[in-house]
């Protein structure tokens, strides 16, 4: 199964998505990311959160939705619209759903506080990936409504 982590920029949130997810999941589970508008290169603190974190680093790029490696079969969207951020809609048969994560991109203050920012998103995604890898996965990728309500619920849990 491919999951797509799916935001504007694909600079922070969606990269932390992709290299937590694939850091945690089973076998046979997959994350990409990717951005509708992408900013052309990840965000520096993306990077050093997820070295500090015991992730790898290499291999990401901020790269456009029509450059994906495949199909994907669940497309999580990650802008915050209550930021006023419009997400992008991912127009292929995946299964989607929204997790509404604010971007830290977009955080001023001291190094302190804009790297608070990048930790508050990297928490809020680990608290849902790790919520998503406990569900029953071989039952409900029979039941894709069933998987969609829980992806959905999911999108409103906080650490």
């Amino acid at each position: 199964m491919n999951v797509l982590f799916l935001c504007t920029g694909n600079a922070c949130r969606s990269i932390l998505g992709e290299a937590t997810f694939n850091h945690l999941a089973p076998a046979g589970w997959k994350a990409m990311s990717a951005g509708s508008q992408p900013t052309g290169q990840v965000h520096p603190r993306s990077l050093a959160l997820l070295a500090r974190e015991g992730m790898s680093t290499g291999g990401y790029a901020s790269k456009s939705w029509d450059k994906l490696p495949a199909t994907p079969d669940i497309v999580i969207t990650v802008c915050a619209s209550a930021a006023g951020e419009t997400c992008p809609a991912y127009l292929g048969p995946a299964l989607r759903t929204h997790w509404g994560v604010e971007d830290p991109a977009h955080a001023t203050g001291s190094d302190e506080e804009i790297d608070a920012a990048f930790m508050t998103a990297y928490r809020i995604l680990r608290t849902r990936i790790e919520a998503f890898l406990a569900l029953p996965l071989d039952e409900l990728q029979q039941d894709r409504a069933r998987l969609k309500a829980e992806l959905d619920r999911i999108g409103s849990l906080l650490p």
